[in-house]
């Protein structure tokens, strides 16, 4: 892989920070499909897959629709249809919310925890594809990109 100007085959920019936007956009492409092949493999979403991490992190308590909406990474996902898909393959319930009649309480079950487990194990290897830059390179681009967002 070069640069995102060999890449995506365009010499000039109109500035820096048009060239960082198309270079974020596109890095995050190339990241999802890479990630995208390990979910591929279990029939998962990158989304599904992000569904699933937010409610292991609340194991043992259950989660509402909108508590995963708000922590999802993608924004514009249907949290209502991808329970719904995670349900269908056992790996989340999916009940009524005792205190609140109008919320529906997601857990993530036994072999949702199970597939999360051997999805970790693939993404240890996965993540050895970010090791091009230092654990250094990687704290400043995270503060850069935090700072950039707020």
């Amino acid at each position: 892989m070069g640069s995102i100007g060999e890449e995506i085959k365009q010499k000039e920019f109109a500035n820096e920070y048009s060239k960082l936007l198309i270079n974020v956009m596109y890095t995050a492409s190339w990241l999802n499909g890479l990630q995208s092949s390990i979910f591929k493999e279990h029939t998962l979403t990158p989304q599904q897959y992000n569904s699933l991490r937010i409610l292991r992190g609340q194991y043992p308590e259950a989660a509402s629709v909108n508590l995963l909406k708000d922590r999802m990474i993608d924004k514009m996902s249907n949290v209502s249809r991808i329970v719904d898909k995670l349900k269908a393959k056992d790996l989340v319930t999916r009940k009524p919310c005792k205190q609140d009649r109008r919320q529906v309480d997601v857990k993530i079950t036994d072999k949702g925890l199970k597939l999360l487990k051997v999805i970790d194990e693939q993404m240890v290897d996965w993540e050895k594809n970010l090791h091009t830059i230092s654990e250094k390179e990687a704290a400043t681009t995270n503060a850069l990109l935090d700072k950039w967002r707020s």
